[in-house]
């Protein structure tokens, strides 16, 4: 059942095939030993086997720097994925800041009080149209109400309101 292969025999043993090398085995004996010592590097002429002197330095000569200075000057390095990170946080911030100041605009994030009808009011004296906007008005901004009242009367200032004057007071709802 063996066979001769290509520069190999093969062996059989228990249905199973091996196969020898090609290339003969050397096996170590002391004759054939190579030699156990160690090869010296040929000697250069003029080199020595002392330790040189050590000089001092301050570091700057070698290229050292000082580590807090050599971070503040090292620039920002981001890798592809911070660059991502840091433009979708800009997106997200701006975006936001436009979107409010666009509502804040337009009136839909803070409406103002809806005003419904107005009624006329006589001032008395030592009344102040910011007591006026409360009495009509106490649960609106005095504030928004006051400069409801001065557009409607055309009234440049609060100061312009004279005891006796009848105003048209708005009133919301």
């Amino acid at each position: 059942m063996s066979t001769a292969a290509t520069g190999a025999a093969a062996l059989v043993t228990d249905g199973a095939t091996a196969l020898a090398p090609t290339a003969p085995v050397r096996r170590w004996s002391p004759e054939t030993a190579p030699d156990a010592r160690p090869r010296r590097r040929p000697r250069i002429a003029g080199t020595t086997t002392e330790r040189l002197p050590v000089r001092a330095c301050s570091g700057d000569e070698i290229g050292r720097h000082d580590r807090r200075q050599a971070v503040a000057e090292a620039p920002l390095r981001l890798t592809r994925r911070g660059r991502m990170l840091l433009t979708a946080l800009s997106v997200l911030v701006f975006g936001s800041a436009i979107v409010v100041l666009g509502l804040r605009i337009t009136g839909v994030l803070e409406p103002g009080p809806n005003f419904t009808h107005t009624v006329p009011v006589q001032v008395a004296p030592g009344e102040s149209l910011w007591s006026i906007a409360q009495e009509t008005n106490p649960t609106q901004d005095p504030a928004i109400v006051v400069e409801k009242i001065a557009d409607l009367n055309n009234l440049a200032t609060a100061a312009d309101v004279v005891p006796g004057q009848t105003l048209q007071i708005p009133i919301a709802r």
